[in-house]
C-alpha cells in the first residue's frame, strides 16, 4: 500500500502562537518551563493533525525555537568557541548563538537555498568537535512516542550541515565528516532504541553544483550511518538531482526522496532500474506554494509510478511545508473564488491523503473531490483576472532603451554629487524606523474601520514628523519617512497592485521569531494609482536634507510573495518592474531626488545549477533597469541588498547600474567587500556598520573597525556608512544609541581622512 508522509509541517502556529511565546520569553514575560510547554501543545496539536488527515506518519524533529539547522548545532555540540560555552547547549546558549550577547554578535544568517527562509549558520575550524546532546530531540520522539504515534525522524543530514557550515578559508570542511558521522550515529543508535523505525535526512545540498570530494563523501557517509539502525531516507529536494542517479540508487539506504514539483524531468532516471529493497517518495504536491494541486495530473505520474514501484511508492509534498501558511479554514475574508484556488499546509495534508486513497480504492472512491479540484484548477485558468490586455501588451512593448539610464554612472554621480552637496562617507538608514505599538494599534483601527481616513493620515504624519525630527538630531545626512504606514514592505505595495491578493492569517517563518504574510499574486499586476508620494511629499516638506523615496523592487515584490504558477516568473517580474516604474518615475517629479528600490531577493532566485544562473540573471537585471530608467540623471538610485554572498554573481550587480548599493555585512565582519574590492565595483557602497537583528548596540570602537576595514577596500569618495538594514523590529532607544554611535563613527573617520 502507499505511504503518505510530509518533510515537515510549519512550526509558528495557526495563530503564531510561538511568534508571540518566544518573543515574551526573550522579554522575561514567559520562563523556560512555559515556553516548552507551549512548544510541547504546539507539537502535539500538529502530529494529532497529521494523524487526523491519514498520513502513515507524524514528522517529529522539524520543530525548532529558531531554526532547524541550529537545532542540529545544539544536538551535536556544536557551539563555537568564541561564545565560550562549556558542557552541552540548553535554551540559553541556544538563543545566544542565535541573537548575540554583549559580548558576541550572533552566528550569520543566510537564506535557505533559494526560499525565504533564514538558517543561522553553524561555524566550524579545525578545533571543533562534537558531542552528542541529549537534551535536544530525544525528549520530542519520546513525546511523540507517549501520544501513540507512529514516529518517522527528520533532521538535516550531516553533509547540508557541514557544507552550510561557515570555516576560514582553506580549510577543508570535510576533515570533520568523520567526527561529525560519529554523532549522527549515536543518534540514530538512540532512536533505535526508542522504536524508531525511520530516520529522514535532509541533504538538499545534492541539488546543486558539488565538488567531486563532496559527491564522494556522500556513498562515505550513508555506508557509515546505514548500520546504525533505523531505516533511511534521505530526502532531496529544491532541485534536479538525475545526475547522481547512479549514486543514490547505489547508497545502502531504505528510501529516497525527489522533488517532482521543482524537478519533474529526474523521475525516469529514477524510475528505471529502481532497487526492489528501497522506497522511492514522490514530492507531488507544492511544498512552497499555497495553490491547489493538479490532482489528475498529479494521478497521472503517480499511476506511472505505482506501476513500477508498487508498494515502494511513497506520496509526499516536495519539501517540508514550513514554507506555506498553516490552514485555510481560518481565511474568513479572502475573495471566496481565490480562496478556493488554494490549499495551505493543513489542506495539503488532505491533497496527500486523498491521492493516497485514489491510489489505493481507485479514483472512482474519491470523484467528488476529484472534480472539486479540476473545477477550481479551470475557474481559475479562466477567471478576468489573470490575463488583463494592456498588461500584457506593455510588457509586449518593452525594447532596450526602456532598460537603460540616460548617461553612464561617472556622468550620473558627477550631477548628484552637484544637487545633493553630501559629506564625505554620508550617512543614512535602510528605510524603515520602529514600528511601536501605537503606530501598529493605528494602523489596525484603521484597517478595521475604527478610525477614518483623516485621522488616519493624521496619525501617520506625525510619526513621519517624529522619525524626521529624531534623525535631525542625531545628525543624518540623508533621511527617510520612516516607514510608519507600511505594514510589510511587500504587502503594503501588494495591496495596492490589481493581481494582488492577502490572507489574514498566512503567515510564514523567516527566521526565529521573525514571520511574514507573503501576498498572492494571482493575475496580471499593474498600478492604479500612486502608492508612495505624498509620504514622501509630505517627510521631504519637513526638512532641508535629501529625503529617500522608498520602494520594494520588482524582484523583492516577486519572490518575497506567493507566485502564480501558471505564467513564466520573467514574465511577472517584467509586469511588476513597469508598475514600479510608475511610481519611481512619480516621485522624481514630486521632487524626490534620491529613490531606494529594495531588491534583497536577487541571489534568492537563482536557480541551484549554475548553468541555469545567465537566463535567470539576465531577466532579474532587465526588470530592476526597467524600474529605475525612467529618470533623469540627477535622480540618485539607491538600493539594498542582505543577507546573501554576491561574490559569483558581482558582474549582474553591477549590472543593475544603481547608483548606490548597500548591503550587509556586519555580521560576516565585511568579508563580502573584498569581493567587491577584488572585482573592482565601480558604484557607491554602503555596507552595514551594524547588525540590526540583534538587540545589542556595538560600541563606537566595532563600528569605526568595520569603517576601517571598509576604507581599506573602497575609496572614501565612494563610501556610505549605514546600518545592515531597516529598524523597523527594533526598539527607539536602542536605535538611537546605535545611530548615535555610527554618526559619531563617520564624522571621526573624516576628520581623519581630513
Amino acid at each position: 500500500m502507499t505511504t503518505a508522509h510530509i518533510l515537515g509541517f510549519p512550526r509558528i502556529g495557526a495563530q503564531r502562537e510561538l511568534k508571540a511565546a518566544l518573543e515574551a520569553h526573550w522579554q522575561g514575560g514567559l520562563d523556560a518551563a512555559g515556553l516548552h510547554e507551549l512548544a510541547r501543545s504546539l507539537r502535539a496539536r500538529h502530529w494529532q493533525q497529521q494523524r487526523d488527515a491519514g498520513l502513515d506518519f507524524v514528522t517529529v524533529g522539524d520543530f525548532a525555537f529558531y531554526d532547524q539547522l541550529h537545532n542540529v548545532s545544539a544536538l551535536i555540540g556544536a557551539a563555537p568557541a568564541r561564545f565560550g560555552f562549556g558542557g552541552p547547549l540548553g535554551l540559553p546558549e541556544y538563543f545566544a548563538m542565535a541573537r548575540g550577547t554583549p559580548a558576541q554578535p550572533a552566528l550569520a544568517m543566510k537564506k535557505w537555498f533559494d526560499t525565504n527562509y533564514h538558517y543561522l549558520v553553524p561555524e566550524v575550524d579545525a578545533g571543533t568537535r562534537f558531542a552528542l546532546n541529549r537534551d535536544w530531540l530525544l525528549p520530542e520522539v519520546r513525546e511523540a512516542l507517549a501520544l501513540g504515534h507512529k514516529v518517522k525522524v527528520a533532521l538535516p543530514g550531516p553533509l547540508t550541515w557541514l557544507w552550510l557550515a561557515s570555516a576560514e578559508a582553506g580549510f577543508d570542511k570535510l576533515r570533520l565528516l568523520s567526527l561529525l558521522l560519529n554523532v549522527y550515529w549515536a543518534l540514530l543508535a538512540e532512536l533505535k532504541a526508542l522504536g524508531v523505525e525511520w530516520v529522514q535526512l535532509d541533504e538538499p545540498i545534492l541539488a546543486l553544483d558539488l565538488p567531486a570530494a563532496w559527491i564522494a563523501a556522500v556513498t562515505t557517509a550513508y555506508r557509515e550511518l546505514a548500520g546504525a539502525g533505523p531505516a533511511l531516507l534521505l530526502a532531496t529536494y529544491f532541485g534536479d538531482v538525475g545526475e547522481h542517479a547512479a549514486l543514490l540508487k547505489a547508497l545502502p539506504i531504505a528510501g529516497l526522496h525527489l522533488d517532482l514539483v521543482r524537478a519533474p524531468q529526474q523521475l525516469p532516471a529514477f524510475i528505471a532500474d529502481w532497487p526492489a529493497d528501497k522506497r522511492l517518495s514522490l514530492g507531488i504536491v507544492d511544498g512552497r506554494n499555497p495553490w491547489r494541486t493538479d490532482l489528475a495530473a498529479a494521478l497521472a505520474t503517480l499511476h506511472a509510478a505505482q506501476a513500477a514501484l508498487g508498494e515502494r511508492l511513497w506520496v509526499a509534498p516536495s519539501c517540508s511545508l514550513l514554507h506555506v501558511p498553516h490552514d485555510l479554514s481560518f481565511e474568513r475574508r479572502l475573495d471566496p473564488r481565490i480562496r478556493s484556488w488554494m490549499a495551505f499546509a493543513v489542506q495539503k495534508l488532505d491533497e496527500l491523503a486523498l491521492l493516497k486513497r485514489a491510489l489505493r480504492d481507485g479514483e472512482a472512491a474519491v470523484w467528488r473531490e476529484l472534480h472539486a479540484a479540476a473545477a477550481a484548477i479551470e475557474d481559475r485558468r479562466r477567471a478576468p483576472t489573470t490575463q488583463v490586455a494592456a498588461v500584457r501588451a506593455r510588457v509586449a512593448a518593452l525594447g532596450p532603451d526602456d532598460a537603460r539610464r540616460r548617461s553612464p554612472f561617472a556622468q550620473r554621480i558627477a550631477a548628484q554629487r552637484a544637487v545633493l552637496q553630501l559629506p564625505k562617507l554620508p550617512t543614512t538608514t535602510i528605510g524603515s524606523f520602529p514600528q511601536t505599538a501605537e503606530i501598529r494599534a493605528a494602523r489596525a483601527a484603521f484597517k478595521a474601520g475604527r478610525l477614518g481616513e483623516a485621522e488616519y493620515i493624521a496619525a501617520m504624519q506625525a510619526e513621519i514628523r517624529h522619525a524626521v525630527e529624531r534623525q535631525e538630531a542625531l545628525g543624518l545626512d540623508v533621511l527617510v519617512h520612516g516607514e510608519p504606514e507600511r505594514n510589510d514592505m511587500v504587502e503594503y505595495f501588494g495591496e495596492q497592485l490589481a493581481g494582488y491578493a492577502f490572507t489574514q492569517n498566512g503567515w510564514v517563518q523567516s527566521y526565529g521569531s521573525r514571520c511574514v504574510k507573503p501576498p498572492l499574486i494571482y493575475g496580471d499586476v499593474w498600478r492604479p494609482k500612486p502608492m508612495t508620494v505624498e509620504w514622501s511629499r509630505y517627510a521631504q516638506s519637513l526638512t532641508d536634507k535629501p529625503m529617500k523615496g522608498m520602494l520594494s523592487g520588482p524582484l523583492t515584490m516577486l519572490f518575497w510573495s506567493f507566485v502564480r504558477d501558471d505564467l513564466p516568473k520573467r514574465e511577472v517580474a517584467l509586469q511588476l518592474a513597469l508598475a514600479l516604474r510608475d511610481e519611481v518615475v512619480d516621485l522624481e517629479a514630486a521632487s524626490i531626488k534620491l529613490i531606494q528600490i529594495d531588491e534583497p531577493t536577487i541571489r534568492e532566485g537563482l536557480p541551484l545549477k549554475k548553468a541555469d544562473w545567465p537566463a535567470y540573471l539576465d531577466w532579474a537585471v532587465q526588470a530592476f533597469r526597467i524600474t529605475a530608467g525612467g529618470v533623469r540623471d540627477e535622480t540618485q538610485i539607491h538600493t539594498h541588498m542582505c543577507y546573501s554572498e554576491f561574490n559569483d554573481i558581482l558582474p549582474a550587480i553591477a549590472a543593475l547600474d544603481a547608483d548606490v548599493i548597500t548591503i550587509e555585512t556586519s555580521r560576516a565582519r565585511m568579508k563580502l567587500l573584498d569581493a567587491f574590492a577584488e572585482f573592482r565595483y565601480p558604484n557607491d557602497i554602503g555596507p552595514g556598520l551594524y547588525d540590526i537583528h540583534s538587540p545589542r548596540v556595538p560600541a563606537a570602537g566595532e563600528m569605526r573597525t568595520l569603517l576601517d576595514k571598509a576604507l581599506a577596500v573602497v575609496p572614501a569618495e565612494r563610501l556610505w556608512v549605514n546600518p545592515d538594514c531597516g529598524l523597523k523590529t527594533r526598539a527607539w532607544p536602542e536605535t538611537e544609541a546605535a545611530l548615535r554611535q555610527m554618526v559619531a563613527t563617520a564624522r571621526a573617520a573624516r576628520a581623519a581622512l581630513g
